[in-house]
């Protein structure tokens, strides 16, 4: 009877154990199908060769299920004057990349409109950013 209880103790543990660790697998799974990416060079070519060829093709391409944009600091002025820049960054939405600005950023270059004119959502990015990288998002700087 005793050996009867361990295995059934045993059973328990080894199902609960299984059970366990597919759920993480699952949640695992899920979590990794959102990226974020903070972009604030102000450098052109970082934007063209570096953030935006990674950011565009790891949604095109379905890498990530959800791929945002942050447009934070320099990369805001970056965004407001060059037109190729603005080009990209409407192929990408285009695409279904999420674009998002931090709005003290682009007050403080003046360009909020011109972001809004482009269909960046520009709003306060502290808090949001926060849950970004305290969440299951994956989020890279460029």
């Amino acid at each position: 009877m005793r050996n009867i209880l361990n295995f059934v103790i045993f059973s328990s543990l080894c199902l609960s154990s299984i059970i366990s660790a597919k759920a993480q697998t699952v949640d695992n799974e899920n979590n990794s199908d959102k990226l974020v990416v903070l972009w604030t060079s102000g450098d052109p070519y970082v934007a063209e060769k570096v953030a935006f060829m990674y950011t565009h093709a790891a949604k095109k391409y379905g890498w990530f299920k959800e791929v945002t944009i942050i447009i934070w600091g320099p990369s805001a002025k970056l965004a407001s004057e060059n037109t190729m820049i603005q080009d990209k960054l409407k192929e990408m939405q285009k695409d279904g990349v999420v674009l998002e600005a931090c709005m003290a950023c682009a007050n403080s270059y003046g360009v909020t409109d011109k972001l809004k004119e482009l269909g960046v959502d520009v709003k306060g990015m502290g808090s949001v950013l926060t849950a970004y990288i305290k969440g299951p998002e994956k989020v890279i700087t460029f």
